[in-house]
């Protein structure tokens, strides 16, 4: 299922096309396609070139990882997550590796590492839905992350699948219109609050 962005300007088609489904199908991931998303995201910009991401990935072919992964996710989450066909936690390293001081863009280039991997993904047919709603504490120790690096986010990566294999009030909001702020509202030049004027239509 595809569910293009109602864009107000111009975008590339895999981020018109991006977005983050509850419904997968059933279908494995190649391993050689996987390690293309991973890839990915090894080539985002980091503050000083030190790339502080990390990804505990299970695949659902590897049933006793794939089954600690969605042993970390809320209730909610983990109802429609165990249809993925990879499960992912993102993991951050809060300090510099040279010197050891806080790295206060780490949260930041993770992220943009896992934009990356997401739009790859679209390039791919996959799709991807990042969650907060996990324990990072659970994933803490589940998974032995050790001292100094802090769980983010997880993952869910799958092709695409039937809404309605969805509960009801999950496939009412699978098949909802796509909505976001207008660039006005968050595009801003001289000081807070004045909005751009490239931005203001």
């Amino acid at each position: 299922m595809q569910k293009p962005a109602p864009n107000d300007a111009p975008i590339h088609e895999l981020l018109r096309n991006r977005w983050s489904p509850r419904a997968f199908a059933d279908q494995a991931i190649p391993q050689e396609v996987l390690r293309s998303l991973f890839e990915a995201a090894r080539w985002a910009p980091s503050s000083f070139n030190e790339q502080p991401w990390a990804y505990i990935v299970a695949t659902k072919e590897d049933k006793v990882n794939f089954e600690k992964v969605l042993g970390t996710l809320v209730e909610f989450n983990a109802g429609w997550a165990r249809s993925a066909s990879a499960l992912a936690i993102a993991v951050t390293k809060l300090a510099f590796t040279e010197n050891h001081t806080p790295n206060r863009n780490a949260q930041y280039d993770t992220g943009a590492a896992t934009a990356l991997l997401s739009v790859e993904a679209t390039a791919r047919g996959l799709a991807v839905h990042q969650m907060a709603g996990f324990d990072p504490d659970s994933a803490r120790k589940t998974f032995a992350i050790p001292e100094g690096w802090e769980p983010l986010a997880a993952i869910a990566i799958g092709y695409p699948g039937d809404p309605d294999t969805l509960p009801p009030k999950l496939k009412e909001r699978e098949l909802a219109p796509r909505m976001r702020k207008p660039i006005r509202e968050f595009v801003m030049t001289g000081s807070w609050g004045h909005t751009a004027p490239f931005a203001a239509k």
